[in-house]
């Protein structure tokens, strides 16, 4: 893919620029437990979604006010969880890069702010544009959150690359007309085995101008 047009750079949160795996599972595991639900069900849906649109899958018959209940459990299991969540191999070098060849970057995340700004935090990473799942009526794979990140960061959608570990966030970055980099094996314009990988594309597509 052209990485010489890129204007800004839109991260997903968990998974990718952040190593929160085994946070996430264990909160799901403890609230499948909770609301027996099988915790292998949920976590084969979990990753990327917002809790809500998890829990109306896994549990279909529960009424607005009870998934809404649920989804603020779920969240709640996470917030302290934060032992063993850090920064994903190449995000420090990433990040350095985006700020040596001046192109901005948010992170949309199906978090909420507290869990976000947390997470963010025990990685050592501030982001410059944050959007949640709070800033949004409708979470991924809608594109609305990555619109709303190119919005705010004054950048078309059609010149963002969104980087992404799972299938409903780059569902989302397709839709909302952005170019995508797929971690994790999946499959995206441009496919990283991590981001210390996307660092050296765009070093090298700034200096091939």
């Amino acid at each position: 893919m052209e990485l010489a047009g890129i204007g800004a750079v839109l991260f997903d949160m968990d998974g990718t620029l952040v190593d929160s795996d085994a946070a996430v599972e264990r909160a799901w595991e403890r609230w499948s437990a909770e609301y027996g639900v099988d915790p292998a069900a949920a976590l084969a849906i979990a990753h990327g979604s917002p809790a809500e649109a998890t829990i109306r899958r896994l549990l279909p018959a529960l009424d607005d006010a009870t998934v809404a209940a649920a989804a603020a459990r779920q969240l709640a299991l996470q917030y302290d969880d934060l032992s063993d969540v850090r920064a994903t191999p190449g995000a420090y070098e990433l990040l350095t890069t985006l700020a040596r060849l001046g192109l901005p970057w948010a992170v949309v995340t199906s978090a909420d702010a507290r869990l976000a700004e947390a997470r963010l935090g025990a990685a050592g990473i501030v982001a410059p544009v944050l959007v949640t799942v709070e800033d949004v009526r409708v979470g991924k794979p809608d594109p609305e959150g990555y619109r709303r990140a190119a919005a705010l960061l004054d950048v078309p959608a059609a010149r963002c690359l969104v980087v992404e570990d799972a299938e409903v966030g780059l569902q989302a970055g397709r839709a909302a007309g952005a170019m995508t980099a797929a971690l994790k094996g999946l499959d995206g314009d441009l496919r990283l085995d991590d981001l210390t990988q996307l660092a050296r594309h765009l070093g090298s597509a700034s200096t091939a101008r």
